[in-house]
């Protein structure tokens, strides 16, 4: 259990549950920065479907609590949108639910799971927090392309993005009669988005092949508040901006730290956690360099340069 009992107020603030669509609900955690994600349920007849889990077991089980004081009914199945710590962690607390998640997610988890039993930490990146004990609990019903999630008689869709964005194997969750798309970390309101462990030109595509062709009346994003279809272009926006400053910046033979640095953010600065301007960087010069996207890139000089960009401290972390 978590030393941090259940009750104790979260740092950031209370989370809340809004019913975005007839017993589909979005559970928002502010203030949506590093480790502080959203999840979602799916009330049905018999059960319910969770889209994601949190970062640690306090947050977790804080979440099922509200998932209770909404419904009786168990959680049956979980969705995981991508393999990231925020969206997995508290999955060993749902032991009776499937846990769906594209292929590759599984892959990811238990890869990372192996570089923490050989003792290899990130020390120093984040400012430090209490996780709790959950047992490690990867997906075991896996997909490649799609799959169709039914809540009672209402067919949603767990469609896969078909390239590297956010991640290696990001989904969304869609349920096309109410409009409402569950989007993972593809989207973040309020928040800079982060593609360290994908590709920032496959997120565009993602973005305008898969995501704004929807047509979503309305977005539960992976990090801030609720919004509508105007999250796109802005999401869009910065990742353009992105792409422009790496171009740029390879150009001139300016590292990816040193380019942030002289780069003013304009509008984008005054979104949460803007250091990810330099592990983002990081991806989109390593593309321009050869490397594919998704592949490889040195994250962990990435995420130390964003502590220097940070001034030398740990980023904020507010799990």
């Amino acid at each position: 259990m978590s030393t941090a009992a259940l009750g104790t107020e979260l740092r950031g603030g209370p989370p809340s549950v809004e019913e975005v669509g007839d017993g589909l609900f979005a559970y928002v955690q502010p203030d949506g920065s590093w480790m502080v994600n959203n999840t979602g349920f799916l009330v049905g007849p018999d059960g319910v479907t969770s889209v994601d889990t949190c970062s640690t077991e306090l947050r977790t089980r804080t979440y099922l609590e509200a998932v209770a004081a909404v419904t009786p009914l168990p959680v049956r199945t979980l969705v995981n949108t991508h393999h990231h710590p925020d969206h997995t962690t508290g999955n060993g607390l749902l032991p009776g639910a499937t846990i769906v998640a594209h292929e590759a997610a599984r892959a990811e988890m238990l890869a990372m799971a192996r570089l923490e039993m050989a003792g290899v930490h990130l020390d120093g990146i984040w400012q430090e927090f209490d996780a709790g004990d959950v047992p490690f609990a990867p997906p075991f019903l896996t997909f490649r392309d799609e799959v169709a999630l039914w809540v009672g008689d209402r067919r949603c869709e767990i469609r896969h993005v078909g390239i590297p964005a956010h991640t290696t194997n990001d989904v969304v969750v869609w349920v096309p009669d109410a409009g409402v798309l569950y989007a993972g970390d593809l989207l973040f309101t309020g928040g800079t988005p982060f593609l360290l462990s994908g590709s920032v030109a496959g997120a565009v595509r993602a973005l305008e092949d898969v995501v704004a062709p929807l047509g979503a009346r309305t977005v539960v994003p992976g990090h801030g508040p609720v919004c509508g279809p105007e999250v796109v272009e802005e999401v869009l926006g910065y990742l353009r901006f992105v792409l422009d400053l790496a171009g740029r910046a390879r150009e001139a033979g300016v590292g990816p730290l040193e380019a942030a640095r002289e780069t003013d953010l304009g509008r984008y600065a005054g979104w949460t956690d803007p250091e990810r301007i330099v592990g983002n960087l990081h991806r989109a010069m390593a593309e321009l360099d050869g490397t594919p996207p998704g592949g490889p890139v040195d994250a962990v000089t990435a995420l130390q340069e964003m502590v220097t960009y940070n001034g030398g401290v740990p980023l904020t972390c507010l799990a």
